[in-house]
């Protein structure tokens, strides 16, 4: 009896420590892999892929350059440290940016996965571009860390460079990112920052992948100023939450001292382990001839829409309710 407790005591304390190290996954700090990411190989229906992703994060920020045009001339002193009275004033669209920072972390695990270190990236460049700005890709950072036979991290830097663009169509350009000399066994990480002039836009976020995504999460702060609709999908892989928050703003004209901050919707929704659709799942369900026909299912993108851009809103959050709405 004795033994058998031994051993079930043995058996807790290694589910427990296996658990608090899985638990450190995801790593969302780039510029080094953590030892539980060159140790990971999968979970589930993951194991034997030819690659994972194992972090992917996009984080969107505003930027305001320029306060409030105050449409008011009659009250030239209701500035107050905070606007929340639009009708009174306004931000002005023309001096809003909108800030993305995208990053991604791939481990490959066989040679046929050798083709997922090479990525597209997607941005708005019209072609007539006299009409509305187009957005700026830059930061583009790729770093591929190997071991060696001696089991030592070796890091290298990519040239971006080489790199080739291509036109989408009218309004978008793609990158072709190709990474090489990686091997099975190394991990590309991606940083790359695009800034934009349209705020009443935001790109669409994928949270699932050709390959498995350990991780996937999206970070959004928005003057509440707009109103967005925004699809999250439904899935209990995918967690939402938003708070009310607060941005400041970026000026240094001395008549807009006192309007200082503006309320924002601060949304965050996060995947994790999730298959690509149409990955065979193991179950116990088979069918007539004994086959399992279980896949994963398709989760839709993250995509968000603006209602009535032109129309000002007030600029504050009842309690329990939010201007954008997360489906």
């Amino acid at each position: 009896m004795r033994h058998l407790y031994r051993r079930l005591f043995l058996l807790s304390t290694l589910f427990i420590c296996g658990g608090m190290a899985f638990a450190q996954l995801p790593n969302e700090k780039f510029g080094k892999p953590s030892s539980m990411e060159w140790d990971f190989n999968g979970w589930g229906e993951s194991y034997d892929t030819d690659a994972i992703i194992l972090c992917k994060t996009m984080k969107v920020t505003y930027t305001l350059t320029d306060q409030v045009f105050n449409n008011n001339h009659s009250f030239p002193d209701v500035g107050v440290e905070t606007i929340d009275d639009f009708g009174k004033n306004q931000i002005d669209d023309a001096n809003i940016l909108v800030n993305y920072e995208f990053r991604l972390r791939t481990k490959i695990m066989k040679q046929e996965g050798v083709k997922h270190a090479n990525i597209d990236i997607t941005y708005y460049h019209g072609d007539n571009f006299k009409i509305v700005n187009n957005d700026m890709l830059k930061d583009l950072k790729i770093k591929v860390f190997t071991k060696n036979e001696k089991g030592k991290v070796e890091k290298r830097n990519v040239n971006t460079s080489a790199f080739v663009k291509e036109r989408v169509d009218d309004n978008y350009m793609v990158m072709h990112v190709t990474v090489p000399d990686v091997q099975p066994g190394s991990i590309i990480e991606y940083q790359y920052n695009i800034t934009s002039t349209r705020p009443t836009f935001l790109y669409d976020w994928m949270f699932q992948e050709c390959i498995p995504t350990l991780h996937s999460k999206c970070d959004i702060e928005i003057p509440a100023i707009y109103q967005f609709n925004m699809n999250a999908p439904i899935n209990r892989l995918i967690k939402s939450s938003v708070e009310a928050g607060r941005l400041a703003y970026d000026t240094n004209r001395p008549d807009l001292k006192r309007g200082k901050s503006c309320p924002t919707n601060h949304y965050m929704i996060i995947g994790d382990y999730i298959l690509p659709e149409g990955f065979p799942l193991r179950q116990n369900q088979n069918d007539a001839e004994g086959k399992n026909n279980a896949v994963q299912e398709k989760i839709a993108t993250l995509t968000s829409k603006i209602n009535m851009p032109h129309v000002t809103l007030p600029a504050y959050l009842p309690e329990g309710y939010t201007h954008l709405k997360i489906k």
